[in-house]
This record gives structure tokens, sequence and C-alpha cells, in this order.
């Protein structure tokens, strides 16, 4: 049995349930997170101390952390999201897995928190400016480094890929105003084709 604790809007678990359907592998999503409640019960808390959202069960080992979870569905169960051979290789992939995590998600945070979760005439618009600078600064960087090939950690489509395109689902899909980017929409769109993506790109931004 494989299941999956969080809400389908939050940016973190769409991580791993564009990994679980690009595997193709079955589970079972519960809401948790948000408005749903459950993160703070006793119950919850006995499987994911943090409080927090994603949590995988699978046949009774318990993960949290969502790129975690990314680098064990690679490891676990392969196929399209087989781990390369190469230490160096994978060393890539888990420098861009990094970088997502503490670059260019937390880059727009307040852009995204001050959007959705204020109401419009508490809205800090300082911070949200701040926000969208940050996160400009490391599209740029996404850009310059997609130019020069068609995915994230090199030709080859892996979790990398994942973590990144929600990211970028979110930062393209923010109501505001962006520089264009052609080597990072031109990657986006190809990764938004793939089947497995097709849940996370049909959830909207909120």
């Amino acid at each position: 049995m494989r299941r999956l604790w969080g809400r389908a809007n939050s940016v973190n678990v769409q991580k791993v349930l564009w990994g679980l359907d690009e595997l193709e592998l079955p589970y079972e999503r519960l809401d948790a997170g948000g408005a749903h409640g459950i993160v703070n019960d006793a119950a919850y808390r006995a499987l994911n101390p943090n409080g927090l959202v994603p949590t995988l069960q699978e046949d009774g080992f318990v993960l949290w952390e969502s790129n975690a979870i990314l680098r064990y569905l690679a490891e676990a169960h392969g196929g399209p999201l087989t781990l390369p051979g190469d230490a160096r290789a994978r060393a890539r992939i888990a420098q861009w897995l990094d970088w997502q995590a503490t670059s260019f998600t937390p880059a727009m945070r307040d852009a995204f928190l001050q959007t959705f979760r204020v109401a419009e005439a508490e809205r800090d618009g300082a911070a949200i400016s701040a926000s969208l600078l940050r996160t400009e600064r490391h599209a740029e960087t996404l850009d310059r480094h997609l130019a020069g090939q068609a995915f994230v950690a090199g030709e080859h489509f892996s979790i990398a890929d994942i973590a990144v395109g929600c990211a970028a689902h979110r930062w393209l899909h923010l109501p505001h105003a962006r520089v264009e980017r052609p080597a990072l929409s031109r990657w986006y769109a190809g990764i938004a084709a793939r089947p497995g993506a097709a849940q996370v790109i049909a959830e909207p931004i909120c």
C-alpha cells in the first residue's frame, strides 16, 4: 500500500505527485495541511514530526521532505527517473534539487504568500517587489543554464526537472509581470507536456 499525505496545491506535494505519476505507481492521496488540518494531530506527527506535507507511506516505510522522497522514488523504483551511475552526474542532479529548495522557491515565497494568502488591502507591496526581484535573478540563472542543454541536469529528464519544474510552474503563473526567459519557457513547455506532469499542471496556483 502506498499513501501520500498532502494537499494537491502544495508545491512540495506536487513534486511527489509528479514523481509518482511519472513512474505510474498506484497511490492514495489524503488531504492534509492548510485548510485540511490534520498535520498537528498526534497520529500525523507520529509520521512526520515537523507537521508539514508531504509525507509518503509505502509498505510500512515512512518518509518526509519532498526532495528526499523524489530521491527515494528514483532509487527504489527507477524507470524514467533512474539516477545515473556516474557520481558526478548524480551530484549535478542533487545540486539542482538543493538550488530549488534553498534559492528558487524561497525567493518567491513572499510574492506568493502576499498575493494568495493576504487580503489585497493588507498586502505588503515592498515585500512583493523584493521577492519578485530575487526570483528574477534566479530565473535568469536558470534561463542561462538551460540555453545550452535540454534538461536541468543535462541531456536527460530527471528528478531535478520535477523539483525545479514545480517551482517554475508556480513562478510562471504568478499574476505578476516577469522578464521573458526563452530557454526557461522552452524547457518548461517540454516537461509540462509529459503525462506525469498532467496532475500538477492542471492544479490552479492558489
